[in-house]
């Protein structure tokens, strides 16, 4: 893409897919919870992975168009499977067994924040602006407000490994977010199917050799109904839309549902566990919702517009 071409830019079903993305990943929270109460890390996102691919796949034989890729294409899905599955997923399951929660959500929402740099020197259209850089500043700051002080003064008091894998996992994300941008010519369903194939490959061999899976008890049904639901609503349809969120919008834009996870986690307990909707936690999501809307830009050219007008 030329130097001059123009950065891209959110639409109204990007929009809404972000919302529905954030919603899925949100999910995945819960579900790990109740994962890891019965197996170990590697072999819980070895599972995750590994059901999403079968899925996809029949999802593709069903449509008759099968995945065939080149050796060199592999290579790049390898690749892609490690920055936005193995390496990052691995990281938050050891970082959450170590750290408060709080911290881990506060340490993930700064993905953007690395998503911006590294689009700024890799990429030829998503440049760092002074709109995008207190966009993400403003939402940054409006998660730190929406979870809370008591979640800022736990750092530095639990594991300083878990601190580091968490905000490196952030990092992980953003590097990945923007090394998914060479895939644009392959359609969504491909990137996601190949993506999580690859994860799985990586993930085999590791899995046997660190957590010895065979040798683990049976899981309860209420495990295998949280690997189903955080493989196939977490993974795999949550995939389908992060590339094609990715391939109209670009990385910078696509990250932003970092910052839409502790939101959507607060209206669903508001609608589903009757949870108390507080004055900060309002104040939050005002902030997330100015950083996005500087990030995005038109809020601020419809209002120069309309006071063109008057």
């Amino acid at each position: 893409m030329p130097p001059n071409a123009a950065a891209p830019r959110m639409g109204a079903p990007e929009w809404i897919a972000l919302l529905a993305l954030s919603s899925l990943w949100g999910g995945s929270f819960f579900f790990y919870k109740v994962l890891v109460t019965e197996l170990p890390p590697f072999t819980v996102v070895l599972g995750r992975v590994s059901i999403a691919a079968l899925a996809l796949h029949l999802l593709l034989l069903a449509r008759r168009d099968p995945l065939i890729l080149t050796p060199q294409q592999w290579k790049s899905f390898l690749v892609l499977g490690l920055l936005n599955n193995v390496i990052p997923f691995s990281l938050i399951a050891f970082g959450e067994i170590r750290i408060a929660s709080g911290s881990a959500a506060i340490l993930n929402a700064t993905t953007p924040i690395f998503t911006i740099l590294v689009a700024h020197f890799f990429t030829s259209d998503e440049k760092i602006t002074a709109a995008k850089g207190v966009g993400v500043l403003a939402a940054f700051l409006g998660v730190a407000v929406l979870i809370g002080p008591a979640a800022l003064s736990g750092f530095g008091q639990g594991d300083l490994l878990g601190d580091a894998a968490c905000l490196l996992a952030a990092a992980v994300y953003s590097l990945g977010a923007t090394y998914g941008r060479r895939f644009k010519g392959i359609a969504p369903l491909k990137i996601a199917t190949a993506q999580v194939t690859a994860a799985t490959i990586i993930l085999i061999p590791l899995t046997a050799l660190v957590d010895r899976p065979w040798a683990l008890p049976m899981p309860s049904a209420g495990v295998w109904a949280a690997l189903l639901a955080i493989a196939l609503l977490s993974t795999s349809l949550a995939y389908l839309l992060f590339f094609r969120i990715l391939a109209v919008a670009g990385a910078t834009n696509l990250v932003l549902v970092t910052f839409l996870l502790p939101g959507s986690a607060l209206i669903l307990g508001a609608l589903f566990l009757n949870e108390a909707v507080t004055l900060r936690a309002l104040i939050g999501m005002t902030l997330i919702g100015l950083g996005l809307a500087a990030i995005d830009g038109r809020p601020w050219g419809v209002a120069r517009r309309l006071l063109d007008v008057r």
